[in-house]
């Protein structure tokens, strides 16, 4: 029977493509291609200030064209799911959740604040553009209404919150305006050894796991004794308190000058297993880690 060999057929093909036995194989498929008409604006402030992107906004009136093109199965797949996603999702309904979400529980994060802090040197005034930038931040701090590519935000009801480390400047060199719209202020303590040891053994994509992809690349196993781990972490800890202290970015030193020679050699470490103990840390780091003048440079 023709029909139920096709079916079978098509049934044997399907488990094969679910399995992924076929995604390095080339199929043709039609894409939609659009023609985007060239287009460039000159400004006197920038491209940024126009409110929104205005080469997507003219991609939609471009003409488009079927074109037939050669890709391996998975990448097909993806085309394809893309393809009928667009057809089957409102964009409409998604973009008016989209700015309702954002207007209503939004929270903007707003980094190295301290930087922008106007600070008076004697016979001067604060530094102008530093308080300019302030003086910009303000209308959308305070409420007001900001046009992006999906249309008008309300800036009225976002939370902010300003991060900084503040070690040279002080929250009360920010003008008074800017200081009311951070009413709540927050202290953080430094990061310690305890903290120190969390970060390089619970996050998904943590420094100590990063490292041991990276070396399976070369077909050899690295491993971390829990004392290493500790000692690395209390040298990290040591190193911030004597010089800079920049946080949890010690510890990408403190790996790679613990592990520059075993990464140099590892092309020819093939099939073998590297422990790093506390022994192993201790070899390596401890000078370094008492020799202030020399940790500047290194750690």
């Amino acid at each position: 029977n023709i029909s139920e060999t096709y079916d079978r057929t098509r049934e044997r093909f399907r488990k094969m493509l679910k399995s992924g036995e076929l995604d390095e194989r080339e199929v043709e498929i039609e894409v939609e291609v659009r023609v985007t008409p060239m287009m460039q604006v000159f400004s006197s402030s920038g491209i940024e200030h126009l409110g929104f992107d205005l080469q997507n906004f003219f991609e939609k009136f471009g003409p488009s064209e079927q074109k037939s093109k050669k890709v391996k199965v998975n990448e097909a797949l993806s085309i394809i799911i893309e393809r009928e996603a667009e057809r089957l999702l409102d964009k409409e309904k998604v973009k008016r959740e989209g700015l309702r979400a954002a207007q209503e529980s939004g929270i903007i994060f707003i980094d190295e604040l301290d930087k922008i802090a106007g600070r008076e040197t004697k016979g001067h005034g604060p530094d102008v553009s530093r308080e300019g930038v302030q003086r910009d931040l303000l209308p959308i701090l305070e409420g007001t209404t900001v046009l992006t590519r999906y249309g008008p935000v309300k800036t009225d009801h976002i939370l902010y919150i300003g991060a900084g480390a503040f070690n040279v400047a002080k929250p009360s060199d920010l003008i008074p305006e800017l200081q009311g719209r951070f009413p709540i202020r927050v202290e953080l303590s430094p990061l310690g050894e305890e903290e120190f040891l969390k970060i390089m053994t619970e996050p998904e994509n943590a420094l100590t796991k990063q490292y041991k992809a990276l070396l399976a690349a070369e077909n050899v196993e690295l491993e971390f004794t829990e004392r290493a781990l500790s000692a690395m972490a209390q040298m990290a800890a040591e190193v911030n308190r004597k010089m800079e202290n920049i946080g949890a970015r010690r510890l990408y030193t403190i790996f790679e000058k613990l592990l520059e020679e075993i990464l140099f050699n590892a092309p020819d470490m093939a099939g073998q297993k590297v422990i790093i103990d506390e022994e192993f840390v201790r070899q390596k780091l401890s000078g370094l880690v008492e020799d202030i003048d020399t940790s500047r440079y290194i750690l």
